[in-house]
């Protein structure tokens, strides 16, 4: 930051803060458990057991400590390239079920959708710095992920 002084203090430097950015992706899924059968699936899954999609809504929030040089604890523009790795790429414009791997094993519901996107940002992250992850599958939907 080139409009802070090297060796001035920040009266907030070492706080906690909370940092949350939100990407937008579409992807198709279909809703079925190779537990059960084509019935059942149909009974459980409803109107979500045929082939469809959604304009998924991501908000990751993460967490640390102001550096007293900076003035925060992570650029933005280094988040929304964590996030372009393992959101965008490996979900937009994919069929989950189909070309996400995960998914081959795991029913592609919000809640495993939002494990998916912790898992994969949990790798590339700073160590300790995710904080929660909100998928929304429609303006109503949302389901939030704080791991395990």
């Amino acid at each position: 930051m080139e409009c802070v002084a090297k060796n001035s203090k920040l009266n907030n430097a070492g706080k906690m803060t909370f940092l949350s950015r939100t990407e937008t992706f579409a992807a198709a899924h279909r809703l079925s458990s190779k537990s059960l059968n084509e019935d059942e699936n149909r009974k459980l899954f409803g109107k979500c057991n045929q082939s469809h999609g959604h304009n998924y809504k991501v908000i990751v929030t993460i967490c640390g400590k102001i550096d007293p040089i900076s003035g925060m604890f992570m650029n933005i523009y280094k988040l929304q390239e964590y996030m372009q790795e393992a959101i965008m790429k490996p979900l937009d414009h994919k069929n989950l079920d189909q070309d996400v791997d995960y998914f081959a094993d795991v029913i592609s519901t919000t809640e495993n959708v939002a494990v998916y996107i912790w898992n994969n940002l949990e790798k590339i992250l700073p160590t300790g710095c995710l904080y929660k992850v909100k998928v929304y599958e429609s303006d109503k939907n949302f389901i939030v992920y704080k791991g395990n």
